[in-house]
């Protein structure tokens, strides 16, 4: 049996801790958060909700490195969910502490500066894998797993697509769109430039761009549209391997029309600017009327996944979709994106606990065969759909 920990006791860090006590073989769990009100809220829901004691709180502050220690050593393996920003420094406390980590990352410099710090990880005997849940996450381990379909079928992959979102069920809210996620990282995917591979080299694009219309059972007509942080760090591991690699947002039509303008007009930038007596960062302004508008507490969404991959082999070519859709939970209360995010990272935490995964800090694509992965996302009681073309 294990100690587990989660760091972050918001939406995704419970979804985590949830899976971490249910599928994990957890003896304990302790749920931290900088708000110690928070960290009691969340663990008393989860007992409440399995019946268990075994969740507990503890009041951490993740830019207190000596507390962020104290609070590792005891454990086995645990889920950093705060924000990017504090991931470098607690994956530092983690290698100190001897303490098997992932996080949700979502932001490629930040896991770089992380791989950076694999020879310490190996030598401490800590595993370590940034870039954790949905998107990125779930999405690349389903383009890998495609990858590995046809290689199981004697083709080498080519190219691999990518589209996944979060979506309100309910349609009726402005933009067809609600929040179900930190407002600071839905900006931040959709400003700056997304990483992809094209024609085999890598290549930067800009986000917001490149609309495509995507036919999906049930749903109907989705737009998808260039984000960023969403492959994370495998186009540099597929470059010269695959001609090409990329990964789209989902949303309902229109969306992108409406903060596409929102962004053009200025209002991600954070550079202050001076309005009358006052000056105010466009980003903080634009968060501060947006977020209320979006944040609406209706947990009720939908997670879309489709990975779509392309291969070649002795003149033939084929092609496999993978796709995989998600529905709130009303027996747990999780939504979908909780449980596609935080379940996601509570599997590679798992493994790291199990010793699948080896020391050293490893990138989401080198950690485990996404087969293998899949065999827990089922496990989980997640399902997909595999539609060959070609074959």
């Amino acid at each position: 049996m294990t100690a587990y920990g989660v760091l972050g006791a918001g939406r995704q860090g419970t979804a985590s801790a949830y899976d971490l006590v249910v599928h994990g073989r957890a003896a304990r769990l302790v749920i931290a958060d900088r708000d110690g009100d928070a960290a009691r809220r969340a663990a008393a829901r989860l007992n409440h909700l399995l019946g268990e004691g075994k969740f507990e709180a503890a009041e951490v502050d993740a830019g207190d490195g000596g507390a962020v220690r104290r609070f590792l050593e005891p454990l086995d393996a645990f889920v950093c969910a705060v924000p990017y920003a504090f991931s470098s420094p607690v994956t530092r406390a983690a290698i100190d502490s001897k303490t098997g980590m992932v996080d949700m990352g979502g932001h490629t410099d930040t896991v770089l500066a992380q791989l950076a710090m694999d020879p310490d990880a190996r030598r401490a005997g800590v595993a370590v894998v940034p870039d954790c849940g949905m998107g990125p996450g779930m999405n690349n381990t389903l383009g890998l797993y495609a990858m590995e379909l046809l290689q199981g079928r004697g083709l080498t992959p080519r190219r691999v697509h990518l589209r996944d979102g979060g979506l309100p069920q309910d349609r009726s809210g402005p933009w067809s769109y609600r929040l179900f996620f930190n407002i600071e990282g839905l900006t931040n995917e959709y400003d700056g430039q997304a990483l992809v591979i094209r024609d085999g080299r890598l290549a930067h694009v800009d986000t917001l761009t490149e609309i495509e219309q995507l036919e999906f059972e049930g749903l109907g007509t989705l737009e998808a549209f260039v984000t960023s942080g969403g492959t994370s760090t495998v186009p540099f591991a597929l470059e010269g391997v695959l001609e090409a690699y990329d990964n789209k947002t989902l949303r309902y039509p229109g969306h992108l029309a409406a903060f596409k303008a929102f962004k053009d007009l200025g209002l991600f930038g954070r550079e202050p600017r001076r309005v009358g007596e006052t000056e105010v960062r466009p980003r903080d302004f634009y968060h501060a009327l947006l977020g209320p508008m979006l944040d609406t507490g209706a947990p009720e969404d939908i997670c879309v996944l489709r990975a779509r991959a392309e291969g070649e082999a002795d003149g033939r070519r084929a092609v496999v979709t993978v796709d995989m859709v998600d529905r709130f939970d009303a027996a747990t209360g999780f939504s979908a994106m909780e449980r596609l995010t935080g379940w996601h990272a509570a599997i590679m935490t798992a493994l790291i606990a199990a010793g699948e995964v080896p020391p050293g800090v490893h990138s989401l694509e080198k950690a485990v065969p996404a087969t293998r992965f899949m065999e827990e996302v089922r496990r989980r009681g997640f399902a997909w759909m595999e539609r060959w073309e070609g074959v």
